[in-house]
């Protein structure tokens, strides 16, 4: 009997070699590098631009208040929250349940009359990103500024 000189094959695995895995995972990484940063500062303007909003939104009930006490603002912001009643004695529902917060989850700070501008409404405004009140300077935003 006579012996084959053929020895078996051995199927070859297909895949990715090493170099060909970390060839990827450096555009990805460069990639990465390019678009994390304007994602970040994306997201801050996007919290400013909700604080701002919110803002407009706590001036807006403000002005509903003044619409129904003869075109007085409230002086303190309970007055929103619990209005008492009407000329009538009849309760009043409140403008606000709470008092609203800024993108940073703080509390929106209210002010009438307004020591911050010339202009006859509420000044309202927001600690801004470092949550620090620092009387609408600073990093706050405010409703009486650009």
């Amino acid at each position: 009997m006579k012996r084959s000189n053929l020895t078996p094959t051995i199927p070859r695995r297909h895949g990715f070699t090493l170099t060909e895995v970390l060839l990827v995972l450096a555009i990805l990484g460069v990639i990465a590098a390019m678009v994390i940063p304007n994602l970040i500062g994306q997201q801050k303007v996007a919290l400013v631009r909700q604080t701002k909003v919110n803002i407009s939104g706590f001036e807006q009930i403000a002005k509903q208040y003044a619409v129904a006490h003869d075109g007085d603002f409230p002086a303190d912001v309970n007055l929103m929250l619990n209005p008492g009643q009407s000329a009538d004695g009849k309760p009043m529902a409140p403008f606000a349940e709470k008092v609203p917060k800024d993108a940073w989850n703080q509390p929106l700070t209210y002010q009438y009359p307004n020591t911050k501008s010339a202009i006859d409404k509420p000044a309202i405004w927001s600690s801004g990103p470092n949550k620090q009140n620092e009387e609408g300077a600073g990093d706050d935003i405010n409703n009486w500024t650009e």
